[in-house]
């Protein structure tokens, strides 16, 4: 077996470790995120908080991020990704128990930056080079591709779960009152947390330390190294491409909101379209996945994802869709999930595209995400402010040329990664 390449001759332990991290990448991130995407009228009327105080959790939670991505690298190079994996999960699953006895807009800022501590320092590096080393040579775009896929997915399949959870304590015909709404996202909350300790569970049982690392996978990382990394230029542009791209996940926040605001959709049918987000992201993941892999290069399908969400945004963000049917609508958004679940999903094989070593690839994830994970600080306020300066439709619309507007850099990027990689 070759040294590099773990797996070539075990399918199915090779499978089993990437379904393992598939669980792993989503469900560590139900409670700070997925809560609020699918959730999030819901989430603001239990808690009396604005858009804008929505945002400004995230971005408590995006500062933190910054600071572990940078720090979390190196960790990922240097310890077991079986250890990292379960004890975040463990700690971020006892951290939604919490949220259900918290009362006070402080405690919520506490517990989002303390997510942003378990979900990425012990977290987020060691999945990505885990998930590298198990793709190999023949295998990386649908690696990361059906890691991404696969975590939208479980998303889907758990989201769907809470949607009939908050259906089952909610009134069918009348609306809701505030403590029939707290009880029933409360108990939305004990099933993500008690979901996320038995994935924690699962992992410190059946990963395999040997999956991620070995003698010629993890060490500590020298300066010299370091500065190897940070000297190419295609990391750089792989870091304005993740920003694009991610500001356009961020986006997908709005869905249920839009539903909610501009369609006149109730608590449940407005969760159900962010459902339908989630299984969108699936499909589309998987597919760019594989399409890369057969044309042999991921930044061209990433190039085509950015053209697809530059015209969905503006398509929404035109202000053409109000006096248009609901079907309009619901077309423009599975649009947009196209083009952005199609660049989320190879964004990190680049990592492979650009021959960066394994043995600091953990380092190189790191580096990225510091700078490409910047939309958690600054996405959430600037998407709250936006709605809430402008209510209505309006509001919605801008947001979606912001997402145009990224796309459009985005894909100068991804051009610009080409040539250097030339």
């Amino acid at each position: 077996m070759h040294k590099n390449q773990p797996f070539r001759s075990i399918n199915f332990q090779r499978l089993f470790t990437l379904f393992l991290l598939i669980l792993a990448g989503e469900s560590i991130f139900f409670l700070p995120f997925v809560l609020a995407r699918v959730f999030r009228p819901t989430l603001l009327a239990v808690f009396e908080i604005t858009n804008l105080e929505l945002g400004a959790l995230f971005s408590v939670y995006g500062v933190v991020a910054m600071i572990s991505y940078f720090f979390g690298g190196p960790l990922a190079d240097r310890f077991p990704s079986k250890t990292l994996l379960t004890t975040a999960l463990t700690t971020t699953g006892l951290g939604g128990i919490a949220l259900n006895f918290t009362t006070s807009y402080s405690g919520l800022s506490w517990l989002y930056a303390f997510w942003g501590l378990t979900t990425i320092l012990l977290f987020w590096a060691a999945l990505l080079k885990t998930t590298r080393i198990l793709g190999g040579q023949d295998f990386q775009a649908r690696a990361f591709g059906l890691l991404e896929g696969g975590r939208g997915l479980i998303a889907a399949f758990v989201g769907s779960i809470a949607v009939g959870i908050l259906a089952f304590y909610l009134p069918a015909d009348d609306l809701p009152t505030l403590a029939e709404q707290q009880f029933a996202f409360r108990q939305v909350v004990f099933f993500f947390s008690g979901w996320v300790i038995l994935v924690g569970t699962l992992i410190a049982i059946f990963l395999k330390n040997s999956s991620s690392n070995s003698n010629q996978t993890t060490k500590r990382i020298t300066w010299r190294e370091f500065k190897l990394v940070i000297g190419k230029s295609v990391i750089w542009y792989q870091a304005v491409i993740i920003i694009c791209a991610y500001t356009g996940y961020k986006v997908t926040d709005d869905f249920s909101l839009l539903a909610s605001d501009v369609l006149g959709f109730s608590d449940v049918a407005s969760a159900q379209v962010g459902a339908m987000a989630l299984w969108m992201r699936m499909i589309t993941a998987i597919a760019a996945g594989f399409l890369a892999d057969r044309i042999g290069q991921s930044s061209k399908v990433i190039s085509w994802g950015f053209g697809i969400m530059i015209v969905s945004g503006v398509v929404i963000g035109s202000g053409l869709l109000p006096n248009q049917p609901t079907f309009f609508y619901l077309l423009s958004i599975t649009t947009t999930c196209l083009g952005v679940y199609a660049v989320r999903g190879l964004y990190f094989s680049l990592v492979q595209e650009a021959h960066i070593p394994i043995v600091i690839s953990g380092t190189a994830i790191g580096l990225i995400s510091v700078i490409g994970f910047t939309p958690d600080i600054f996405m959430g306020p600037l998407m709250g402010y936006l709605l809430d300066q402008n209510p209505g439709a309006l509001g919605h619309q801008l947001v979606f040329l912001v997402l145009a507007g990224f796309a459009f850099i985005g894909l100068l990027a991804t051009h610009q990664f080409k040539k250097a990689n030339h």
